[in-house]
């Protein structure tokens, strides 16, 4: 048995060769995929007779004869066990790749992880080494979160302190520091004087319509009832319309009711000839996907409409920052800092107000109208936030708390808007 090996790089040239050397009637006996192309092992059909035993008597039964394939067959069967072979490399091929990538991932995920430690353990460091430089730190920085304020601007606001002899002379250069970075209109003229279309939006029982009647007084009282106009889209809260409509009463102006922003343009153009327009919206939790669309609404009106967003002074941090960014949208004429009275701390806030570079239009303090609204002073704000009377119990830390605080702001002092406070 004459038994012959070709190689060639496809498939159709290695079966050109077995034509050529053995004839077009040879048998295929394997064919498999090697490096750089492809090797066929076959044999000669008349060398088949070798692999069939010889009769040794004229009556044996006649084995059974191999029949060679008719060649397209043979070469359409070396085609696919070619292309068989080569969907095995790929997949092969594929799965080498995918666990690569997944031990990649993990190998990056480890050092990450040892990264975020090894930044821990040094900012714990960093910070110890500076406090036994400069004491006074240490006190600043507790003051800065017992009134609020994040512990990312607390621990910028310390590492940045310029040389001091005393805390109180610290405590003087940080409260400078957060009255510059406070925006705030210098008085009520941008709305009593320019006038134009204001809409107060906010999440829920955050004060808007007390503010809005706040509001309208004050323009009453400057311009008389023929300049003012107040709309309504609170048409969800049972007796929401009604509450402005009572105040629209007292002032001696009619309050109009919007559905939707086809609603909205219509009762826009019939007012155009009032100086001041006052829109009270319905209050939407900020994670409410309608927040957007109240947005888009106010956005797509035919007047310009600037939103002023309610910001409840009791809230906290994190929730302030979820309601700005959620009714920011394509950008917030101002800010209104709502329940004054009835916040333990105003420094988160204040924080909030800093990072996200708000304008501040008005305080309100209570439920009076139009009394309780005041325009905002910048020095009165940052005083009263280190002023406010606090728990001494569980929401105060201790000096060797604070490490462990500072460890954990290690991520947050990469945000881009701590970089942009001022310094001086």
């Amino acid at each position: 048995m004459n038994v012959k090996k070709f190689s060639a790089s496809n498939s159709r040239d290695a079966l050109r060769k077995v034509r050529d050397a053995l004839g077009p009637d040879a048998v295929i006996l394997s064919n498999r995929s090697i490096d750089g192309g492809v090797e066929i092992m076959a044999l000669a059909n008349e060398d088949i007779a070798a692999l069939v035993a010889p009769s040794v008597e004229k009556e044996t039964v006649p084995q059974p004869q191999l029949t060679p394939l008719p060649p397209k067959r043979r070469m359409e069967s070396n085609q696919a066990a070619s292309l068989s072979g080569a969907l095995e490399t790929a997949r092969a091929a594929s799965t080498a790749k995918q666990a690569a990538a997944s031990e990649f991932n993990e190998v990056m995920s480890e050092i990450r992880s040892m990264r975020g430690m090894l930044e821990t353990q040094l900012a714990e460091l960093s910070w110890g080494a500076s406090q036994s430089r400069q004491p006074h730190r240490a006190v600043i920085m507790r003051e800065l979160l017992a009134a609020g304020f994040s512990a990312s601007l607390a621990r910028h606001l310390a590492e940045n302190l310029p040389a001091a002899d005393t805390a109180e002379e610290g405590m003087t250069w940080v409260k400078s520091v957060l009255v510059r970075n406070l925006q705030a209109i210098n008085n009520e003229n941008e709305i009593l004087e320019k006038g134009g279309v204001f809409a107060l939006v906010g999440p829920t029982g955050v004060g808007k319509t007390t503010t809005t009647a706040k509001l309208a007084a004050r323009c009453v009282m400057r311009h008389g009832t023929g300049k003012l106009a107040l709309i309504t889209t609170d048409g969800y809260r049972i007796g929401g319309h009604e509450q402005l409509r009572i105040y629209g009463k007292i002032l001696g102006v009619m309050v109009h009711s919007v559905k939707d922003e086809a609603d909205l343009r219509i009762a826009l153009d019939e007012l155009k000839n009032k100086h001041t327009i006052l829109i009270d919206t319905v209050g939407m939790n900020q994670r409410d996907h309608m927040v957007a669309e109240q947005v888009a609404m106010l956005s797509g009106a035919s007047t310009k409409v600037k939103r002023l967003l309610c910001l409840n002074a009791t809230s906290t941090g994190e929730t302030l920052n979820e309601v700005v960014r959620a009714y920011q949208g394509s950008g917030l004429a101002g800010c209104i800092i709502t329940k004054l009275d009835e916040a333990a701390t105003i420094g988160n806030v204040l924080d909030v107000a800093i990072r996200q570079k708000l304008s501040l239009y008005y305080t309100a303090n209570g439920q009076r109208v139009p009394e309780d609204l005041h325009v905002i002073n910048r020095d009165y704000l940052v005083d009263r936030a280190f002023k406010l009377k606090r728990e001494s119990s569980p929401f105060q830390y201790q000096d060797d708390e604070l490490p462990l605080v500072i460890a954990n702001t290690v991520r947050a002092m990469k945000d881009k808007s701590l970089r942009e406070v001022n310094l001086g």
